[in-house]
């Protein structure tokens, strides 16, 4: 996974009595148990633990209060174990610790993995050649086609899932999590929730969707040849494959996008570079190694900047109520209000 960071203040575990429980359920080498931070991610706190050469990944809530149902990790390490055999870019799980005890929340452990992230940036000695653009456009389209293809039926998966009116559900789901989270006025909300209730297209035949699938969840080897995972499975379900392009999209960036859209978060993603496909290139490359038909994805991009608003708005809120100090959050509700403008754009004028 990405590189790390010394913990951050306040986010600190109790080292001894997390490598007395690591000790009571794995085999471990002699030496003390060290442990850093992953620093990206705005949502779920990750760590990076060892033991001499032995290694796994612990992931726990954010602090303080948080929505209802969502950063559950007993169901993401149900998601990894079912779907790694299946899927094997998704990291094999270790463990589920339902216990507040050890790390003030339940946590999950999970194998960890080396590689390259890419964000808003290539890695040093990597030029933004349009080959290496356009490889890692088809490997990030080809990938997420693969993943609709799992063959779920018949595993725990199913059981995790509702994929019928799946994309009802999240409408009105998220609709309501925006309005929990609330803390500004934005003229633009009723209008665009309308829009999104209205005209709902027909679902697709269901499949796994991974539902934050972009270039930082993924690893990659270091030439940038290949994917060797894809992590943050906290939103996976089975539902609609086009919610998933949809949420991909919304990630994806293109240079002539609105500067409110690509700095809302700080530097633009590594896709405003040429070579990178555009969205409507993306979509034709996942039409064609899935099948699917993508006719509605404007609607489905239209709901992914909205629920993508309401995530950095529940972000947002914390930070408003003194949840969390994390200053990367202070701008998070003016792009929240953005995204919203943004998402009622697309609404109006279709995909651009």
């Amino acid at each position: 996974m990405t590189s790390t960071i010394p913990v951050r203040k306040g986010e600190e575990l109790d080292q001894t009595r997390l490598e007395s429980y690591l000790r009571s359920k794995f085999d471990l080498p002699e030496g003390r148990l060290q442990v850093s931070q992953f620093g990206t991610g705005a949502s779920n706190l990750t760590y990076a633990l060892s033991i001499g050469d032995w290694e796994a990944v612990l992931r726990k809530p954010p602090l303080g209060p948080v929505a209802p149902k969502a950063h559950d990790m007993e169901r993401e390490h149900k998601v990894l174990k079912a779907l790694h055999p299946l899927f094997p870019l998704a990291p094999k799980p270790f463990l589920y610790e339902e216990s507040s005890d050890l790390a003030g929340s339940p946590f999950f452990l999970m194998e960890r993995r080396h590689g390259t992230v890419i964000d808003t940036e290539f890695p040093k000695g990597i030029r933004a050649e349009e080959e290496i653009c356009v490889r890692l456009s088809e490997n990030m389209a080809d990938t997420l086609a693969e993943l609709h293809s799992v063959p779920y039926k018949g595993t725990s998966l199913e059981s995790i899932s509702k994929p019928e009116g799946f994309m009802e559900r999240q409408v009105e789901g998220w609709i309501r999590r925006y309005y929990r989270a609330k803390t500004d006025e934005i003229k633009e909300v009723e209008e665009l929730t309308g829009w999104m209730e209205k005209n709902l297209p027909a679902s697709q035949d269901p499949a796994v969707i991974h539902y934050d699938f972009k270039l930082n969840n993924a690893l990659f080897t270091k030439d940038l040849k290949k994917m060797t995972g894809l992590f943050d499975w906290e939103m996976a379900t089975v539902g609609d494959p086009l919610a998933d392009l949809g949420a991909a999209l919304s990630y994806w960036m293109e240079e002539d996008d609105p500067e409110l859209l690509k700095y809302g978060m700080g530097k633009p993603t590594v896709t405003v570079h040429p070579g990178f496909y555009t969205r409507e290139q993306f979509i034709r490359r996942y039409a064609e190694k899935s099948g699917r038909n993508t006719a509605h994805i404007p609607y489905y991009l239209t709901f992914a900047y909205f629920k993508l608003a309401v995530i950095c708005q529940q972000i947002y809120f914390r930070y408003h109520n003194g949840q969390t100090n994390d200053q990367r959050f202070a701008g998070f509700g003016k792009f929240a209000g953005s995204l919203i403008k943004h998402s009622l754009k697309t609404a109006q004028q279709g995909l651009k």
